[in-house]
């Protein structure tokens, strides 16, 4: 039986990614790993391995051993967390990619996905349409940590044929798990205050376009990518990925259409510099190209879902 293994499956996009491949091969065909539990109980009906990503010995025996078909390595530390343990973000960032990247050296995974941000693009880049072969300009330690993985992926795919594929992720956005320190989590964050009458005080300006992307768009690009054939992945840095692009603003007023009452203010933080140096929206082209992407939920169908969903997990908690 073919396995893939799951590495940082605590996490917001973990959780969702280790869902959607428990239905497409089965809970037994599914491994998870990470230093901590996770919460979800479907979730937990695989594998669960306790692993400290960065353990270079126990790394490499767990992947020589479950010699696994695929591995999703999405333990990292992200953008606002980074920012106040810097050294600590790249260890893990940097040290986690290398370790599966050397298993693949290895031939004991046959592909590897690892996920880039659009925190690789800072104030060098254009605002909009960020074209795929676009400066890299990184202004954070989470981005800065990302170029280096892009080139590093590259790396081992030219010089060992490491079958590594990523994708450079917008804010994503789902109801799942909590949000873990990005500078995006308002986008989550605002539906839960919603759905309890509760004014939100948002730390992105009201204007703060960013590029965006709900969580089941996400996961099933990310799925698409990894079962697309080998020599149609061009790109061995990292995908241009695109959904939506929005402000808190624009956010705020899409709740209104469903609760009117809502209030949204505004205190911007030491977030705002982070995105203030980040796109509004970029150019996906080359993975509609190569393994036709294409994005299918828009701003209004996202609130309505996230809504329902924060509303029924408030009921939940609560009765």
């Amino acid at each position: 039986m073919s396995k893939t293994l799951v590495i940082g499956a605590s996490g917001q996009l973990g959780i969702e990614l280790v869902l959607a491949l428990q239905a497409k091969h089965g809970v037994g065909s599914v491994h998870l790993a990470d230093i901590r539990v996770p919460e979800n109980e479907q979730v937990l009906k695989s594998h669960f391995l306790h692993l400290d990503a960065t353990d270079e010995e126990t790394m490499a025996k767990v992947l020589e051993e479950g010699r696994y078909v695929e591995v999703y390595q999405l333990a990292a530390m992200l953008s606002a967390t980074s920012e106040k343990k810097p050294l600590a973000a790249w260890d893990l960032n940097m040290k986690s990619l290398l370790n599966v990247l050397e298993a693949g050296r290895e031939g004991w995974i046959e592909r590897v996905f690892w996920p880039s941000s659009i925190a690789v693009f800072g104030p060098g880049t254009p605002k909009k349409n960020v074209p795929q072969d676009a400066l890299l300009d990184p202004s954070t330690v989470y981005g800065i940590s990302k170029q280096s993985g892009e080139y590093w992926c590259r790396y081992y795919h030219e010089k060992f044929g490491v079958d590594v594929r990523s994708l450079r992720y917008p804010g994503l956005i789902g109801h799942r798990s909590n949000p873990g320190g990005g500078t995006t989590d308002y986008a989550v964050e605002i539906y839960d205050f919603a759905v309890q009458d509760l004014p939100y005080s948002c730390f992105l300006k009201a204007d703060q376009a960013l590029p965006m992307m709900f969580m089941d768009d996400a996961v099933r690009g990310t799925l698409e990518l990894m079962a697309a054939p080998s020599d149609s992945i061009r790109v061995r840095t990292s995908y241009n990925f695109s959904g939506m692009s929005f402000s808190p603003a624009e956010v705020g007023e899409s709740i209104r259409q469903h609760l009117p009452e809502f209030e949204l203010e505004y205190a911007p933080d030491h977030r705002q510099e982070i995105a203030s140096s980040w796109p509004e929206s970029i150019d996906d082209i080359a993975a509609i190209h190569d393994w036709a992407w294409e994005s299918r939920i828009d701003l209004s169908e996202m609130t309505k879902v996230m809504l329902e969903a924060c509303r029924a997990k408030t009921i939940h908690t609560t009765s």
